[in-house]
This record gives structure tokens, sequence and C-alpha cells, in this order.
């Protein structure tokens, strides 16, 4: 396996989810460690980036706010000091029945996700119905951004979208042996983003539910919308049909508020996370509303300098 900062992978080792031979690390790549562009011809992200750095990051801040916002919420600093913006977008998904001690695991007959045959979660479905926790993701889908990909069959640029699988398992569909190299965020353009997050304590925690928004207006009225959910699937989470419902529309707050509801509609959180799934289902319809009220109200000529 390769390792970046290790944030998810080492936790993981001790607790037998993973049983790699080899670790491969990363962290000599210096090329992988760069921010490059601007706010005006886009920006590209090494794979190594840490987390901290993209939160503090002046020009990705000035540029769009949304990502270096969801970069700032994952963990703890400390953990942001060391986790990198690559390993937050391939994080492993999550659930309450795999992210335990091995002996609990054990205990219980262990889970389709590692070791077991049934999915303890809903026992009657042939998958796997762990999350995905990622923060950045959302914000980076919404965006449109880009990843690169490089192994042995050469370097491929995809949207940021494409790797993902609706599968708690496979829950990547980049090739073996690929990695993830860097991000490639557009330029800004008008854009604005946002990101809002739910955890039960401040820091530390990752997302029981998350929503990130791009979208652009013409002064008025919103051109484009697009928004995507985090902890709610075993992907990010694209809620197209909101994004379509905002176009054209001035962002009152009656429009917003029929956007969330719209917007959370795709959500499905399962009893596979912290707090009941029922009130993370109802709270995904504020965490959106939150995100477009922020993003609503940003300084649009702040994002237009370069």
């Amino acid at each position: 396996m390769l390792v970046a900062g290790g944030t998810d992978l080492y936790p993981k080792l001790k607790r037998r989810q993973f049983d790699p031979d080899t670790l491969i690390g990363l962290s000599g790549l210096e090329e992988l460690r760069r921010v490059t562009g601007d706010a005006r011809s886009g920006l590209r992200l090494g794979a190594l980036v840490t987390l901290a750095e993209a939160a503090e990051h002046s020009a990705l801040v000035q540029a769009h706010p949304g990502y270096a916002e969801a970069a700032g919420l994952v963990s703890s600093p400390p953990l942001r000091n060391v986790g990198t913006i690559g390993g937050n977008l391939c994080v492993d998904t999550r659930c309450n029945y795999y992210d335990m001690t091995y002996e609990w695991r054990e205990s219980v007959g262990f889970c389709l996700k590692k070791d077991g045959d049934i999915c303890l979660v809903a026992p009657g479905s042939p998958r796997c119905w762990a999350i995905s926790s990622s923060d950045t993701a959302p914000v980076a889908i919404a965006l449109g951004a880009t990843v690169t990909l490089v192994g042995p069959e050469g370097e491929r640029e995809l949207p940021v979208s494409a790797p993902y699988r609706d599968d708690g398992i496979e829950y990547l569909a980049k090739r073996p042996f690929e990695v993830l190299v860097s991000l490639r965020l557009p330029p800004t353009d008008g854009v604005r983003t946002a990101y809002a997050k739910l955890r039960r304590r401040g820091s530390i925690d990752f997302p029981i539910a998350g929503a990130g928004v791009a979208l652009k207006t013409d002064g008025h009225c919103v051109e484009w919308a697009r928004l995507v959910m985090s902890g709610v699937g075993s992907h990010p989470v694209e809620a197209p049909a909101a994004g379509e419902f905002l176009a054209g529309k001035q962002l009152t707050a009656e429009v917003i508020a029929a956007a969330a509801e719209l917007a959370a509609k795709p959500a499905k959180p399962l009893d596979n996370a912290d707090l009941n799934h029922f009130w993370r289902k109802r709270m995904v319809r504020v965490l959106v509303e939150q995100a477009l009220e922020r993003a609503a109200t940003q300084d649009q000529g702040v994002l237009g300098r370069g």
C-alpha cells in the first residue's frame, strides 16, 4: 500500500483492517508538495500538500474559500499538519461495524468489508454500505475540478467524481498501482464556494454529513449551481435536481430552502455512523441551506481578483 500522511492508514493497520506486506512511502516526492497557479488561471495542488497548508494558502483561500474551508475542517490541527489533500480524496469508507478494534469485530463475526460475509448494517444486502467521509471531495467535485493519476500505463486526467464508486469496499475506480498525484482547481471566474459539516464534536470527528456548494451568479440570479454531499452514501452524492432548480433564480430564503429540500432527496444515511440516521437525513437540509447562504453572501469582488 502507498502511504503519504498515514493519518487514516496507520490506525487501520493497528486495528488489522489493512494487512499489506509492504508500505511504499511517498513523502520523498517533493514535486508533489507544490501549489502552482492563481485565481485567474486555476490552481494545481500536488497530492502531498497538507490539509493545513491548503487551508491557509492565501491564493487558494482567495480563489476557492469553500475548498480551503473544507480542508481546514478535517480532523484536528495535528492531523491536518500531516494529512494530505490526496489522502483525503482517497480516504477509506467508514462504518460503525468496520471501524472498531479487531477483537470487537471478531466478537460479532466481522463484516462484509473485512473478513466477514454479511453487511451488518443491511444483512440482506449483497453489498457493503460503508460511507464516504471525505470533506474536500464534495467541494472539488462541485467546482468541476480534475485529478491526475499516474501509473505504469501513463498519465491521465479525470474529473474528481470519476474515481469514486458507489460501493463501500471497492470505493475507488482507479487502476491498480495508479497514484493520484495532483488536484487541479479551475479559475475562479466569479464562482462562489462553501462547505458545511456536521459532526458530534467541533474537531477530530469525521463528517456524519457534509455539503459542498459551488455556484455562479450574474449579479442577481444564479447562472449555475452544483451541490455535492459527504457522509450520506458510499461515494460523494451529487444533487443535480437542486442545481437545476437554482438556475435562473435569486438566492432568497425561500429558494434556498426549496433547493435544500431537493438536495436532501438523494442522501440516504444508514445506521452505520454517529447519531441517529433519521436525524442526519433531516440535517442534510440544514447543511445545504448553510452552505448556500455562505456562498450567496461571499464578497464576489474578492473572488474576482487574481
